[in-house]
Parts: structure tokens; sequence; C-alpha cells
């Protein structure tokens, strides 16, 4: 029994430690100016299967994100949020969703 017990615990902490490894953290710049830019950004990258977590800050506009890199690569991560309208590193916002964006929404683009 004490043997069963034993390699059950080990079983468990190897899955545990697994899927704690397929979990990566990601900074990066997503331009907004407010509280409305912050639950866009934020629902653009959760909305998505295998985020786990993400906080945008308003006054330095870096997006941390938790996500499951089995099931998502930042890249799509980026580009959700710029088709919700805000500018990433790796993607621009088409003008046609920027352009709709409320008026305290709108940033000054490069």
């Amino acid at each position: 029994m004490k043997k069963f017990f034993l390699l059950s615990l080990f079983i468990f902490s190897i899955s545990v430690n697994g899927q704690n490894q397929k979990n990566k953290k990601s900074n990066f710049e997503v331009i907004g100016n407010c509280e409305i830019c912050k639950k866009r950004i934020e629902k653009a990258a959760l909305s998505l299967k295998g985020v786990k977590m993400a906080t945008w800050d308003i006054p330095s506009n870096i997006l941390s994100v938790t996500y499951n890199s089995n099931k998502i690569l930042l890249d799509q991560i980026q580009s959700s949020i710029a088709n919700v309208g805000h500018d990433t590193p790796l993607f621009k916002a088409p003008d046609d969703v920027y352009n709709e964006l409320p008026m305290c929404c709108i940033y000054e683009r490069n």
C-alpha cells in the first residue's frame, strides 16, 4: 500500500509539473488610453481558448498575459487584440475598426 501511495504521489507530481511548463507568461505593449480600452483589450485576450490571465496596465500600456502555449500562440493573442482596435508590436489594428473606437479610446498611431 505504501509503495502504491508513493507511486501515485510521484505520478501526480509529474503531471502537475508538466501542466505548469506549458503555461507561459509574456508582456507586450498594446496601445490604448482608458478603462474602456482596458476592458476591450483584456476581453479580446481572455476570449481566446488557452489564455489564462490578461491584465493591461493603462499608464505603461503593457499587457501581461499567461497562456497555454500548447493551445495558442502569442501572435494569435496579439492579432485578436489588434482586431478589436488596438495596435500591438506584431499587428496594426484595421483602420475601419480603429476609426469606430469611442473618442476617449482614439490614440496616436505611429
